[in-house]
């Protein structure tokens, strides 16, 4: 009997719908098309999913405001999550977890994927696989933001292939496994492309999702580019959707955007957005506050200043802007019985020189293939800068060089490099023998917005404040 009560209990805790994909759309398993209304959530640098107390509070009025989704940026695998992602169950709303940290992320300087990293990343999937409202799990965040840093491409694609193959291993359920990209014009239609393209889906991304602060105060589905990113999308074979988004110049967030991509223009193609961001801190994104800020000296006080626990209050006019639009948005799209996927993988782009560097399909790096520039001849041609050598992983354990613009980088660290990790691997042919910047940009004439990722501006703080990490402990 008591056996019988304990399975009845573990039902009642994720008693929820599970996600998986079908060609280029989400659905639950009760055969329903699933669309995210989320908002990211990352209220302390290392695990906000521990402290029930304030997942509670959170998620009581994620559920008032609509919201279905969450992402998480960092987490800790040692933790205990039961408690809090039950309470998320039990309010609708799914997990869109990262799974790299600030010393396994993948770079596009000397981009690596090695053992170290390999380890972390199953680590975070077998903590929180168990949990029915886990939706889905990102593989990289804004890795790739220049043309040189396109090298770093198939590492991701190696990441993803890695962690399918570990998944299925292990006989978990097919949890989507994804990318989530920054929006450089530049960029956007190689890579999105790339992640997907080949004839071996165990190498292909199940998701890819989109960064995106395009749109701004009275921008238009045509002047912000949305049309744009929409064409570019309608015979993409997997589902698509924006991982953030949230232009805040200039004020006030309107989240018109809203009505587009949960409406008839954009939902056949996009799968929903997530908003940036739950918590007000420094980078003025947030949709609620903890209580005023106080002085980063006081005791006791949060090394930036801005309150992380206690009963969120909604920002006005932000919070009831956004409350306005999801209260009428509610797109059900197909039944998953109903839908016949036929679109294919794209063929995956050639090399353009400065734009794009890997050409074509090429083979991936297996685990402890690290990239390395070196120079070929005493002179540069276009064809010879596109050509790279590559060395084994513990001859690059540096740090990334960091730049004005990914300012919350430089929390960031090379993943350990792991002795047995040796290999080459070469871009063009994909054989033979790192920093994620948060570039934000407008793409579509626009105001230029600049997000401050949630965990870049904890980040800023726990390095300008040194002093105030024991706070976090």
């Amino acid at each position: 009997m008591l056996s019988l009560i304990l399975l009845a209990a573990a039902a009642t805790v994720n008693a929820i719908p599970t996600i998986t994909t079908k060609g280029s759309k989400f659905f639950t398993s009760d055969g329903d098309q699933y669309f995210l209304k989320g908002i990211a959530y990352q209220l302390v640098p290392d695990d906000p999913l521990i402290d029930n107390t304030q997942c509670s509070l959170d998620a009581a009025l994620m559920k008032d405001i609509g919201a279905n989704a969450i992402r998480v940026y960092h987490v800790d695998p040692s933790g205990n999550h039961d408690d809090c992602m039950r309470t998320f169950a039990d309010a609708g709303i799914y997990l869109w977890l990262d799974l790299d940290t600030f010393d396994t992320q993948i770079e596009q300087t000397a981009p690596r994927w090695n053992t170290t990293q390999k380890e972390a990343f199953q680590d975070v999937l077998d903590a929180f696989i168990q949990y029915d409202n886990l939706g889905g799990v990102f593989v990289g965040n804004e890795v790739l933001t220049t043309g040189t840093g396109s090298v770093a491409a198939p590492y991701v694609k190696a990441a993803a292939r890695d962690l399918k193959a570990y998944r299925n291993s292990k006989n978990y359920r097919k949890v989507p496994i994804g990318y989530s990209a920054a929006d450089i014009a530049s960029l956007r239609p190689m890579l999105q492309n790339y992640l997907v393209c080949g004839d071996n889906a165990d190498e292909s991304l199940d998701f890819f999702a989109l960064n995106a602060y395009e749109w701004c105060g009275d921008a238009t589905y045509e002047t912000s580019g949305y049309e744009i990113l929409n064409d570019m999308v309608k015979d993409f074979p997997v589902p698509i959707y924006f991982s953030e988004t949230g232009c805040i110049v200039p004020k006030p967030r309107t989240f018109d955007d809203q009505a587009a991509i949960l409406g008839d223009k954009m939902n056949q193609y996009w799968s929903g957005a997530i908003i940036y961001e739950w918590i007000m801190e420094a980078n003025d994104y947030g949709l609620i506050s903890y209580g005023a800020k106080v002085d980063p000296a006081s005791n006791n006080a949060p090394p930036d200043g801005f309150p992380r626990s206690g009963t969120p209050t909604p920002l006005s006019p932000d919070f009831p802007n956004l409350s306005r639009h999801w209260a009428t948005l509610n797109p059900t799209g197909i039944k998953e019985s109903a839908y016949s996927p036929s679109l294919t993988a794209p063929p995956c782009p050639a090399s353009t020189a400065g734009t794009w560097e890997i050409d074509g399909d090429v083979d991936l790096p297996s685990v402890g293939q690290v990239y390395a520039p070196t120079s070929t001849s005493g002179r540069s041609s276009p064809s010879a800068s596109m050509h790279r050598s590559f060395s084994s992983s513990t001859a690059l354990d540096t740090a990334s060089v960091i730049s004005p613009s990914t300012a919350f980088a430089s929390a960031s660290v090379s993943a350990s490099a792991n002795p047995n990790d040796q290999g080459n691997f070469n871009a063009e042919s994909g054989n033979t023998g790192a920093e994620p910047s948060a570039s934000e940009t407008q793409t579509g004439g626009g105001v230029a917005a600049t997000s401050g990722n949630e965990v870049r501006n904890m980040a800023i703080s726990l390095i300008t404040i040194t002093m105030g990490l024991f706070w976090w402990m």
